[in-house]
């Protein structure tokens, strides 16, 4: 298990070095909430279909099994964006790529607002998931790079934060759109919005820099220790830094662009796929994508169905915010504790509540409850774990690795769960309760703690060279 490290001055300070930090960089707060806002659409463009399912169904004549297959087009999308973004963010750079994915975020909400047909209108979802997968990469790598590890967690987490307000304002903006009565028009504002986050996210990226540590294994060290200074590290001792990244990418004996599934890589690689495996059994994704569906099949009415899917989008706000206080105090292993806990209690309750019809304010206590434990224990860890367990030299691989695991899954569980809910909704409920047990389990026996460890010093206690 990883200890519980702050950090370690290694030598004599550089000339421009300070001393050790004990708040955050300003310079570092701006990036990561820039970066973070690849994160708010990411959510956006995740949520805002769930309250447009309805009107894709009347409009286009969908049956259940099309519903999933459209509302899951996006998520095809993500495959292959979060597999394919890696080797392009190690050639042109995080920052460059994440210019990239906002200009495509921009062109998925015009497209999705125009499209003349179903097809076109898929198209467009599936170059969104491109947009999707690839900031669910670029995003949390971007921000643990330029990170002091005293910070990481909390910083990293703003993507999470990010996410979770994406998809708030996905809800808002389904139910403030729904309450004007535009008739079959209402779906294509609830898409076109997304534009004007994706324009303000394409313009804040000009103040960002660049990653440190990007530009340090591309061999321009000096920009890269002009970064570090201007963000700040543990210890405050950059040239420290700079040559603990150096060894870590250890160039001389490694290559940047070495195999990546290997025998050394595969503790990280074998934590990755789990953690992202178990974000989506707990069946986070169908609640997300079919909330207001869900709602209705507990007997609410369409409009109280929007406002209780805002309800949700509150509390999942509110639980990320209070877990980034305290991920870089208490760790990232007690809260996937409790989110488990929560998981399989929540999860259990709902189940129960469909299997015997208990009223609609049951089913909507016990789905608060489970997006509490969700954005309080997975929903908080999932991508700072996962950008912190890789070495500096394979990171965009693994980070790939990780958000591809997660896609495949939610593409899985959102094309599934109409079909299943149609049939049985409480078994959908209950299969998601046991996958929580084995979370539970796979976090007891398995799950290492890396809160305030460098990534350099992470890469060593994971025993790899």
């Amino acid at each position: 298990m990883l200890v519980n490290e702050q950090g370690r001055d290694m030598g004599v300070a550089s000339s421009g070095a300070g001393q050790e930090n004990s708040k955050i960089n300003g310079v570092v707060i701006g990036a990561a909430i820039v970066a973070a806002l690849g994160g708010l659409l990411f959510g956006f463009d995740t949520a805002v279909i769930s309250g447009a399912t309805d009107w894709l169904t009347r409009v286009y004549s969908l049956s259940t099994g099309m519903l999933g297959f459209t509302v899951s087009s996006a998520l095809i999308g993500t495959l292959l964006g979060s597999i394919g973004v890696g080797k392009p963010a190690d050639k042109f750079g995080r920052r460059e790529i994440l210019f990239l994915l906002a200009v495509m975020y921009f062109v998925t909400a015009i497209g999705c607002a125009l499209a003349t047909n179903l097809w076109v209108f898929i198209a467009f979802r599936f170059l969104g998931g491109l947009a999707v997968g690839g900031a669910s990469v670029v995003s949390p790598m971007y921000i643990a790079e330029i990170s002091p590890a005293k910070f990481r967690g909390r910083l990293v987490a703003v993507t999470q934060f990010n996410i979770v307000f994406g998809i708030l304002l996905a809800y808002l903006s389904n139910y403030v759109i729904s309450s004007l009565s535009l008739g079959e028009v209402q779906y294509r504002w609830m898409f076109g919005v997304q534009a004007v986050p994706a324009l303000a996210f394409f313009a804040l990226l000009f103040t960002t820099p660049q990653s440190p540590r990007w530009l340090i294994a591309k061999g321009r060290v000096d920009e890269g220790r002009d970064v570090l200074l201007r963000c700040g590290t543990n210890a405050g001792n950059v040239d420290a830094l700079v040559t603990e990244i150096q060894e870590s990418l250890d160039i001389e004996h490694h290559s940047v662009a070495e195999p990546f599934f290997t025998r050394k890589y595969a503790k990280p690689i074998l934590l990755a796929v789990a953690i992202a495996m178990f974000n989506q059994l707990s069946g986070i994704n169908a609640l997300i994508y079919y909330t207001a569906q869900i709602f209705k099949m507990a007997g609410a009415g369409t409009q109280s169905a929007y406002l209780q899917s805002v309800i949700v989008g509150v509390v999942n706000l509110v639980f990320t915010m209070a877990a980034m206080t305290v991920i870089d105090k208490i760790g990232r292993r007690k809260l996937m504790l409790v989110g488990s806990v929560g998981y399989i209690v929540s999860l259990s309750a709902a189940a129960y509540f469909f299997y015997t019809h208990t009223g609609g304010l049951l089913v909507l206590a016990s789905l608060l409850v489970f997006i509490a434990a969700h954005a309080f224990g997975q929903g908080a860890v999932i991508w700072v774990f996962i950008s912190e367990i890789f070495p500096n030299r394979v990171r965009s691989q693994g980070q790939a690795l990780g958000s591809f695991t997660h896609w495949v899954m939610a593409a899985a569980i959102s094309w599934t769960f109409p079909i299943i809910a149609a049939y049985a909704g409480w078994m959908t409920f209950a299969f998601y309760a046991l996958c929580s047990v084995g979370q539970l389990v796979w976090v007891l026996t398995q799950m290492p703690e890396t809160k305030g460890v460098s990534l350099e010093k992470i890469q060593q206690q994971l025993g790899i060279e």
